[in-house]
């Protein structure tokens, strides 16, 4: 891919492009980019043993001027071992991630529940639900291919199953692990599930958790989203992960809801 959504020069600050724009502000980004090279940089804390789980938390705008990434090991272990990553630059920190690594075994002889997968074959190709965004600017939503389950929401919001395929890769030069290469689609879920749109209602994400049982394939990843509204102003976006094999994971958002601005 020649194009992507972070370059960088040293490796520890990183520049966003256009494409890791999101909808909500046009000077920050769209969290499932970020949540990527916060990810980058656990797994290679950590080579020896498997990222399963992240945990993200999203204290400010990510500013599209740029930011610097930094990790640290936790707690080492032989079977557990646990990180952190932040995004900041010299005034503050914008987002704190924390992760789990567990330890592999060449081969296990195990059964595994039956799961009912979506099936990449009998989807159809479609928009990304949130089609307008709170400025002109381009951004996130240009970068990926959408294709819908024919048996849901074809984008119209409510319980939502979604294939996404991103067009552009995470950093310049350099192919994602697939623990990265899921996290854009991964920050999906309330934009693919949600209940009345944003000329009424507005429904951002204040943190990301994404744990995954094995490592996607592919690079078509799909989304099985359901956002569950309060009137207390609060949610809760649920998504099952998949790839064209079947079950990989899971993603929960939590959500602030406001009324949209008039």
């Amino acid at each position: 891919m020649d194009e992507a959504y972070f370059t960088t020069i040293d490796g520890r600050r990183f520049l966003p492009t256009d494409h890791a724009r999101g909808p909500w502000d046009a000077h920050s980004c769209h969290a499932g980019p970020p949540t990527a090279l916060m990810v980058r940089a656990m797994e290679q804390l950590v080579p020896d043993q498997r990222l399963t789980r992240v945990t993200v938390e999203l204290m400010r705008p990510i500013p599209m001027s740029g930011f610097r990434v930094q990790a640290d090991v936790r707690r080492p272990g032989r079977s557990v071992t646990h990180t952190e990553a932040e995004i900041y630059d010299d005034d503050r920190f914008y987002a704190r991630a924390y992760g789990m690594h567990l330890r592999r075994l060449d081969y296990l002889e195990v059964s595994t529940a039956p799961v009912d997968s979506p099936v990449f074959g009998q989807s159809r190709p479609g928009e990304f639900p949130i089609r307008i965004a709170a400025h002109e600017l381009p951004g996130f939503n240009s970068t990926i291919e959408v294709r819908f389950d024919p048996a849901g929401s074809q984008g119209s919001g409510g319980p939502t199953t979604m294939w996404m395929r991103t067009k552009v890769a995470i950093l310049a030069g350099e192919e994602a692990s697939p623990f990265q290469q899921i996290c854009p689609l991964a920050d999906c879920g309330n934009g693919l599930s949600y209940n009345d749109y944003l000329d009424r209602v507005s429904f951002l994400n204040t943190d990301l958790t994404v744990s995954l049982h094995r490592d996607p394939v592919g690079d078509w990843f799909c989304s099985r989203s359901v956002s569950h509204w309060e009137p207390t102003g609060i949610g809760l976006a649920d998504a099952e992960l998949f790839d064209i094999e079947g079950s990989v994971g899971r993603a929960t958002q939590n959500l602030i809801l406001n009324p949209a601005r008039s």
